[in-house]
């Protein structure tokens, strides 16, 4: 079976941050995503992690300067200087924390003018951290709207016209799911370009069990089709954390 992570952005969060990965070892989890490492200090979210023995996986860009609920800067025309201090903030507390991905966030962003500023700042980023794995993730428009990630496709193509060994997709089922209508398909198009996988119950986004994806099968497909990274449970669970980890099983 995959090696599964924990999002403790949204797990445990009956516990401080820094407990949680503590939590999320005992609950049997190899290692830890942490979405925004910006608003604790980032020694007491090392000190967690290196109390549980636990890697973190995965990290996002900072939103934007002014919080002002871009959901990020990559993709925004205009925001090229905004764009490469959040990134450089984030190499910091990456290298701290020794996270193996930053996933990029897109921004609310549309049109030709979005793209383009995408694909620079991506081919930027990948050139100024070569030896940090950089993930970008296409995001459904009902949970986002207006993020300018919005497709696998459009996803694939940005990834081959960078062309950076550096900058992976970051394949969620759950937004898969609600994108294509097809998590299987899905995979068979894009799973060769994945570096992290994400999982979350559908309709609800809760707990990866039951609902409308087959989770069984597709972690069977992952295991079969030889992907090494990590699976991070992403979701809001339906009770206690520690009340909905069956599917662990």
């Amino acid at each position: 079976m995959p090696r599964f992570a924990a999002n403790i952005t949204m797990l445990f969060q009956e516990l401080p941050l820094h407990a949680r990965p503590m939590a999320a070892r005992k609950a049997g989890f190899q290692a830890v995503e942490l979405l925004f490492p910006y608003d604790e200090p980032v020694h007491r979210i090392r000190d967690g992690l290196v109390h549980a023995g636990l890697p973190l996986v995965l990290i996002n860009t900072p939103l934007s300067r002014d919080k002002a609920g871009r959901r990020g800067l990559a993709a925004v025309p205009g925001a090229e200087e905004d764009f490469a201090e959040a990134f450089r903030r984030a190499l910091r507390v990456a290298k701290v924390l020794g996270a193996g991905h930053i996933h990029i966030m897109a921004g609310l962003a549309e049109g030709p003018e979005a793209r383009d500023r995408f694909i620079r700042n991506l081919a930027w980023a990948a050139a100024t951290a070569p030896d940090q794995s950089l993930t970008i993730e296409p995001i459904n428009p009902h949970d986002m709207p207006g993020y300018f990630l919005n497709d696998f496709d459009l996803a694939a193509e940005v990834l081959d016209t960078v062309g950076a060994p550096n900058l992976a997709l970051q394949f969620d089922a759950y937004h898969a799911r609600r994108i294509t209508g097809d998590v299987a398909g899905a995979w068979d198009r894009h799973g060769h370009r994945a570096a992290h996988v994400q999982v979350a119950g559908y309709p609800g986004r809760h707990e990866p069990a039951g609902g409308e994806i087959d989770y069984p099968a597709f972690f069977a497909r992952l295991e079969a089709d030889g992907y090494a990274g990590f699976v991070s449970g992403e979701y809001t669970p339906a009770g206690r954390t520690e009340e909905g980890l069956g599917w662990l099983a």
